[in-house]
């Protein structure tokens, strides 16, 4: 059975308001795609998004800059992503494993085709456990749904000559995204997740996460939008 791991991002789960259409669809292409001849598998980790960094910049408004630890902001960060993944469990109703995967290295027993994970420890993003759960079940690509379509030289929101990046090796990607984690971090992968991923030889696959025609063909095979990093 083919194992897809998808890194869900939390500001498309929770844009402003929680995304009904998007999740809406998103249940009907996931569920259409178990149901076809050939068997699928899909692990979908939730991220926190902005709702995370709302919580973050609030604290630390509250208490002072300079009080709120990066393991402080890791944690609550994490609880986000647990409410998320709560919530996307729910949507595909008995069709998913019923326990929200907190802890990607455990060995995870289900006849279920849906599993729904969250956030494990501070010191990474949702990118690292969803590179963990993919060693865990043998899956050989993460397809990370952001809020950008390709990975860039330069941020695209903040520069004109950005240039897009169909595919490129890890190293060039640590290029762009530096070496370290921090919990306010945004940028198209985790650093520590990068670092992970080259080890295991895993594919990742960064493509817009409101695109769901686009996340259809990456899952069937056919030309797609996106940055291919192995």
């Amino acid at each position: 059975m083919k194992t897809f791991v998808i890194s869900l991002g939390g500001s498309i789960i929770v844009p402003e308001d929680i995304n009904v259409e998007f999740l809406k669809e998103f249940r009907e292409l996931i569920v259409g795609q178990i149901n076809k001849d050939a068997p699928k598998r899909f692990a979908i980790i939730c991220g926190g998004g902005g709702v995370n960094r709302m919580y973050n910049s609030a604290l630390k408004e509250i208490i002072s800059p300079s009080i709120p630890s990066d393991e402080t902001l890791d944690l609550l960060g994490i609880s986000v992503t647990s409410m998320n993944a709560c919530f996307v469990k729910l949507i595909f109703e008995d069709l998913a494993y019923e326990n929200v995967i907190d802890n990607p290295t455990k060995k995870i027993k289900t006849d279920k085709r849906i599993i729904i994970g969250c956030g494990w420890k501070p010191g990474c993003s949702t990118d690292k456990d969803a590179v963990l759960i993919a060693d865990n079940l043998d899956a050989d690509v993460v397809i990370n749904l952001t809020d950008t379509d390709y990975v860039y030289t330069k941020d695209p929101r903040q520069f004109r000559d950005a240039n897009k990046i169909e595919k490129m090796g890890w190293k060039d990607l640590m290029k762009i995204i530096g070496n370290r984690w921090t919990p306010k971090l945004r940028g198209p992968f985790d650093p520590s997740a990068a670092k992970l991923a080259e080890k295991n030889r895993l594919k990742v696959i960064i493509a817009k996460g409101t695109d769901l025609a686009n996340l259809r063909n990456i899952i069937e095979g056919k030309k797609f939008k996106g940055t291919t990093i192995e």
